[in-house]
């Protein structure tokens, strides 16, 4: 599919993720996009530099209310299912969560069917793989739900979901669809939702209060941080791709420890403070082991990505739109 000159959806437009991908459609010469958001964790401030570009439209739509999708849909070469409840808002209110994630993913493919759109490229997640455990996790690998906390099993399965949708719709109905795997997004205009993510944002707003930053434990807890900018070129590769029925890792594969994030934020804002090591108590958590070795191979073979913003320099950029925002 081409990009240029075409016209794409992208529901939960006004967020972290909704607003990287406009921001690469644009740059890659779509001709229009619509930001379709509820804007009830959205919000329009994410999207408000997007709105000077005269081919980017922000309409406030629903995705359980299937009519607002058949409208918006109309003419659409792609959408972009990013629209959905993270762990830690799906724990806090399971039914509107299970309700946005599941029957809002089965209205975005159905209102697809309907108006005859190209392709779908969905926002899945490494919480798919469930606890990892030892050795390469690729995309045959099995899911492992029994050591997560509840709001996150549901979470995770709702994703299952969702790929399961891609496959069927693609086989069954025409409409082409590809999945993508994310590991621990962070970046510019980063919110206070994402479970693993939130850890560094919070860490940052310690720090400049002029509050010792927490560790968890001993600090060894690992993760793999992709920086949304990356996230958006896999979304648009995917989408310009002749690929359909596919999951993929969307991951560095690399492990960063909780210590190696507060070492490099200490170090951005030239603090002196010390951490403290703190339990992490009743807190919402998806994976949180020392071992995480997530492979990238599909998605280089089959689509040609491969990361490009590294631990540190991704951190500074977060930093530097913090530092621009107001308290």
């Amino acid at each position: 599919m081409n990009i240029a000159g075409g016209r794409f959806v992208i529901t939960g437009g006004a967020s972290l993720i909704g607003s990287h991908v406009a921001e690469e459609l644009l740059a890659q010469g779509a001709r229009e996009v619509v930001l379709l958001d509820n804007f009830a964790l959205g919000t329009p401030e994410a999207a408000r530099h997007l709105l000077g570009d005269e081919r980017v439209k922000l309409v406030r739509g629903d995705i359980l209310r299937i009519n607002e999708l058949y409208d918006a849909f109309q003419g659409a070469d792609g959408v972009f299912a990013i629209a959905g409840f993270l762990t830690l808002p799906l724990t806090q209110n399971p039914p509107l969560g299970l309700a946005v994630n599941v029957e809002g993913q089965v209205n975005v493919f159905e209102a697809c069917r309907y108006q005859g759109v190209g392709k779908v490229v969905f926002s899945s997640s490494i919480a798919a793989y469930g606890e990892p455990g030892p050795g390469l996790i690729d995309e045959d690998s099995p899911s492992n739900l029994a050591p997560f906390q509840p709001g996150a099993v549901l979470y995770s399965c709702t994703k299952l979901i969702g790929e399961a949708l891609c496959k069927l719709y693609a086989a069954k109905h025409g409409v082409h669809a590809v999945a993508l795997r994310y590991s621990t997004v962070y970046g510019e205009r980063q919110h206070y939702r994402g479970v693993n993510a939130l850890y560094i944002i919070e860490n940052y707003d310690r720090i400049v209060r002029g509050e010792r930053p927490t560790l968890p434990g001993d600090g060894s807890e690992v993760h793999d941080y992709i920086h949304v900018a990356d996230v958006a070129r896999a979304n648009v590769m995917a989408m310009a791709s002749d690929v359909s029925g596919e999951v993929f890792n969307v991951v560095t594969g690399e492990q960063t420890t909780v210590k190696r994030i507060v070492e490099i934020l200490l170090d951005i804002t030239g603090s002196k403070l010390e951490p403290e090591h703190a339990s992490a108590g009743g807190a919402v958590k998806s994976t949180s082991g020392t071992v995480l070795d997530l492979s990238r191979a599909k998605i280089e073979r089959m689509l040609g990505w491969r990361p490009e913003v590294g631990i540190e320099a991704g951190l500074r950029r977060l930093i530097e739109w913090r530092k621009s925002q107001p308290d």
